[in-house]
């Protein structure tokens, strides 16, 4: 069995293991095991660490049956057995901070909001608790913000130690074990009393600071979004610069910003209603042209257009048919690689356009839908819309 030399100490960052043996798993990756190793392997909520064996990349680390697989991307060479072994340090300490701030952060919200945490997850760039409750507060957020940042400023020691069932029954734990043997407890003193399998730092100043994101309803609880220790620096960084960049585009100091954006976006309301108006107009005047080509003894109201979308030549065939209720109407529109069609029929007309388009969906591998009287489809655009209209004439009739 490999010694996890990171249960001794999270801080050793390279040293010198022998490799017992490399080999390739079902999928054809490449693993090695070592007879001890530094890298955590993906577990508990943590995710593994990379580095390097020998200078090869390791991608993933996952203890299967038994053994810690260390995936690199390609086979170790190393004559004498020897591998020397060097993880990525700033993925390993971010996740020593997210995960005490997320220890942290779970005893905050149980001991002064009464919200027990149900799960979490340690993504890339953020880490979410699951709450057991219902909705938060801005005011909620605040308290446990700022009651978690005390505790990190206090500066109390992490602890971990390995226990037997009686021993942790002494414990206050914030949640039941899972496990009944081996059992590993991280213990952040006068907070929280923990099972946990992770990497921790020292003591909670190395958290740095917590700073909750936002929280959304997940399966009738609440996800929590919040980031630590450096993450808190990286967020402020970005939000920052976007902010700068801003205040330039739109010439405004920043806490002019938010008055100024909902200005420009009711600005874009109005706007946007006077375009759709006018664009309705405009419509209402090709549909009258049309249907006066109509009357020149036109059968079928044809036109095929270029990038014109397909919610506007519904729109327009129900402009036509609301007008002429004798009419026939059957629009195309080339939009890239699609070939698209709107047909309609008016009131006093009897057509099952349904059955007519079942026969011309073939012929551009297409597909569609409607009622007899109005159907609206497409496929790929291999034939003209000329050439698709008079099909369809031919499968009416």
């Amino acid at each position: 069995m490999t010694n996890k030399i990171y249960y001794q100490d999270a801080y050793i960052q390279s040293l010198t293991a022998e490799i017992h043996h490399q080999q390739k798993d079902e999928e054809g990756r490449h693993y090695a095991v070592l007879d001890q190793t530094i890298f955590y392997p993906t577990g508990g909520g943590q995710p593994h660490d990379t580095g390097r064996l020998n200078g090869v990349k390791v991608y993933g680390v996952e203890e299967v049956d038994g053994e810690i697989r260390h995936y690199t991307e390609k086979e170790v060479h190393a004559p004498d057995g020897a591998a020397e072994c060097e993880i990525d340090w700033g993925r390993r300490y971010d996740h020593m901070q997210q995960h005490a701030g997320q220890h942290l952060l779970s005893a905050v919200m149980e001991e002064l909001l009464d919200m027990k945490t149900t799960s979490f997850h340690l993504g890339k760039e953020t880490v979410t608790i699951d709450l057991d409750a219902d909705s938060l507060t801005t005011d909620m957020m605040d308290r446990a913000e700022k009651a978690a940042n005390r505790i990190i400023l206090q500066n109390h020691p992490i602890e971990t130690k390995w226990v037997t069932a009686e021993e942790a029954s002494s414990y206050p734990l914030r949640k039941q074990l899972e496990a009944t043997e081996n059992i590993r407890l991280v213990i952040i003193h006068g907070c929280d009393y923990s099972g946990c399998g992770g990497t921790h730092p020292r003591s909670t100043g190395e958290i740095a600071s917590i700073k909750l994101l936002k929280w959304e309803r997940q399966r009738k609880q609440v996800r929590l979004e919040f980031v630590c220790g450096n993450r808190v620096l990286k967020q402020l960084g970005e939000k920052h610069s976007v902010i700068q960049e801003l205040t330039q585009v739109m010439n405004r100091p920043a806490d002019q910003l938010v008055a100024e954006a909902k200005q420009l976006l009711e600005e874009k309301k109005a706007l946007q209603a006077k375009l759709d108006a006018a664009e309705e107009e405009l419509l209402e005047v090709e549909a009258e042209s049309m249907i006066d080509a109509a009357a020149e003894g036109n059968e079928l109201i044809h036109q095929s257009y270029t990038d014109r979308s397909i919610q506007t030549l519904q729109q327009l065939a129900r402009m036509i048919t609301a007008k002429d209720p004798e009419s026939l109407v059957f629009l195309t529109a080339e939009n890239g690689e699609q070939l698209q069609f709107v047909t309609a029929r008016g009131k006093d007309r009897e057509e099952d356009l349904k059955k007519a388009t079942q026969l011309i969906f073939s012929l551009i591998e297409g597909k569609g839908g409607g009622k007899p009287d109005f159907i609206q489809g497409g496929g790929k655009n291999i034939m003209s819309g000329a050439e698709l209209a008079k099909a369809f004439m031919q499968s009416l009739k």
